[in-house]
C-alpha cells in the first residue's frame, strides 16, 4: 500500500472490498479527514457504518459496507469551488443529476455538496461518490 495519497487509497480500497461483494473492509491509517468523510458516505447510505480502532500506531477503520457503492474516487487536484459553481464539477464527475454526491471540505467541515448548497458556502472538492 502506497501512502502517496491516503484519501485516494482508502477509497480505492472501499471500492474494491464493494467490487468484491465483501461485508467488511479495513483503511489504515486512520485521519481525521477520511473520518470526515466517512461520516458523509454514511449519513447519505453508502456505507452501513464505520468504527475507529486505536492500535496503538496510526489508527485504523473497520467499514460495514451496504452494497451501494458503483464508484468512488478522490478527486485531484482539489478543486476550490465557488457557492454557485457545483453544476461544473456535477456534470463531470456524477453520472446523471440527482445520483451521487460530491464531498466538499468548507469552512464548516466536510460535507455534500447539497449541503453546501443549502448553505450557500463554497470549499474544496475531495472526492465523489455514487
Amino acid at each position: 500500500m502506497s501512502l502517496v495519497d491516503p484519501l485516494a487509497d482508502a477509497l480505492v480500497n472501499i471500492k474494491n472490498h464493494e467490487s468484491a461483494a465483501k461485508k467488511m473492509c479495513v483503511i489504515y491509517p486512520a485521519s481525521r479527514l477520511l473520518g470526515e468523510i466517512l461520516r458523509v458516505m454514511h449519513e447519505k447510505g453508502f456505507i452501513e457504518g464505520f468504527e475507529r480502532i486505536d492500535d496503538g500506531r496510526q489508527g485504523l477503520y473497520r467499514i460495514t459496507l451496504a452494497g451501494k457503492i458503483n464508484e468512488c474516487k478522490a478527486i485531484k487536484p482539489r478543486y476550490a469551488v465557488k457557492k454557485d459553481g457545483f453544476k461544473k464539477f456535477e456534470k463531470r464527475f456524477l453520472p446523471s443529476r440527482d445520483l451521487g454526491v460530491l464531498i466538499v471540505s468548507t469552512p464548516k467541515g466536510v460535507m455534500a455538496h447539497d449541503q453546501t448548497k443549502e448553505q450557500n458556502i463554497g470549499g474544496r472538492l475531495l472526492a465523489y461518490v455514487y
